[in-house]
C-alpha cells in the first residue's frame, strides 16, 4: 500500500514539477498534441468500422433472433472498442514519446538537472536513440497486447468479465505504461528495456500506482496531451529514487582511506 500511495504522488510530484516551469510544459505539449490528432482520425476510422467488425467475427449470431442477436454483437462491440481505447492509451504513449524523443530528453534532463546530479546519457545520435525507443517499445506493447488478449477473452465471462476483469485490466496497463515513461530516463542511465522491466516487477505496486491513475486520466479527452509533460516529469522523479546510483569503487592499487 505505501508504494501505492508513492507512485500517486510521483504522478502529482511531475505535474507540479512543469506547473512551476511553464515554458517547459508548453514545450513537452507539441508530440502529444501531434500524436492527438494521428489518434483521434485512427479511433474514428476505427469506431465505424465495430459494427461490421462484429457481424465477421460472429457469423454464427446471423440467424439467431431478437434480442440475443443484438445482444452479443453489442457487447463485443463494447469490448473491442474499449480494448481498442486502452490499446490507443499505452501505444499513445509510445508513439508520443517516439514523436517527441528529443523533447522529452531535454525535459526530462532539466527535471534531473533542477534535482541535481544529473547522468550523462550514452554518446549516441539522435536517429539512434529513436531506433532503440522503438525497439523498446515494440517489445513492451507486445507484452502489452498479450495481456490485452486476454482481458478480451475473459471479458466474455459472465459477471466478472464486466466487473473483475476491468479492473484487473487497468491495473495492468498502468504498469505498462509506467514502463514506457520511465524510458526516457532509464535510457539515461544505459538500462536496457528488460532490466527496466525487472525493476518495475520488483516494485509493481510502485508502477501501478504511478501508471494506473493516468490510464484512467488519458481515457477523457485532451487530458492526455495536457498531463503528458508532467507525467515524463513524474517518471524521471521516479526513475531517480528507484535506481539507486552504485558507489564509484576504489581505481585498482588503491586501498580505502584509513581513518584518522
Amino acid at each position: 500500500m505505501r508504494d501505492l500511495v508513492a507512485g500517486m504522488r510521483y504522478l502529482g510530484k511531475g505535474q507540479r514539477w512543469v506547473a512551476q516551469h511553464g515554458r517547459w510544459w508548453g514545450f513537452g505539449l507539441i508530440p502529444a498534441l501531434i500524436a492527438l490528432v494521428l489518434y483521434a482520425a485512427v479511433l474514428t476510422v476505427f469506431a465505424f468500422w465495430t459494427d461490421d467488425i462484429a457481424a465477421w467475427a460472429t457469423p454464427f449470431a446471423d440467424d439467431w433472433g431478437s434480442p440475443w442477436q443484438g445482444l452479443l454483437r453489442g457487447i463485443f462491440v463494447a469490448l473491442l472498442f474499449g480494448g481498442g481505447l486502452l490499446l490507443a492509451v499505452l501505444t499513445f504513449t509510445a508513439v508520443t514519446l517516439l514523436i517527441g524523443d528529443p523533447f522529452y530528453e531535454s525535459l526530462s534532463e532539466q527535471v534531473e538537472q533542477s534535482e541535481g546530479d544529473c547522468p550523462e546519457g550514452p554518446d549516441r545520435s539522435l536517429w539512434a536513440e529513436i531506433w532503440i525507443a522503438l525497439k523498446d517499445s515494440v517489445y513492451v506493447l507486445l507484452r502489452a497486447a498479450g495481456f490485452g488478449l486476454l482481458f478480451f477473452l475473459l471479458g466474455f465471462v459472465p459477471v466478472i468479465g464486466q466487473t473483475v476483469i476491468p479492473a484487473i485490466g487497468f491495473c495492468v496497463s498502468g504498469f505498462f505504461l509506467a514502463v514506457e515513461l520511465t524510458s526516457v530516463a532509464m535510457q539515461r542511465r544505459g538500462i536496457p528495456v528488460r532490466e527496466r522491466m525487472r525493476l518495475l516487477r520488483g516494485r509493481k505496486a510502485l508502477a501501478v500506482g504511478f501508471g494506473t491513475p493516468l490510464v484512467l486520466l488519458f481515457l477523457v479527452p485532451f487530458i492526455a496531451v495536457v498531463l503528458m509533460p508532467g507525467a515524463v516529469a513524474g517518471a524521471t522523479l521516479l526513475v531517480r529514487d528507484l535506481v539507486a546510483e552504485p558507489e564509484q569503487a576504489p581505481a585498482p592499487g588503491e586501498a580505502a582511506a584509513e581513518p584518522a
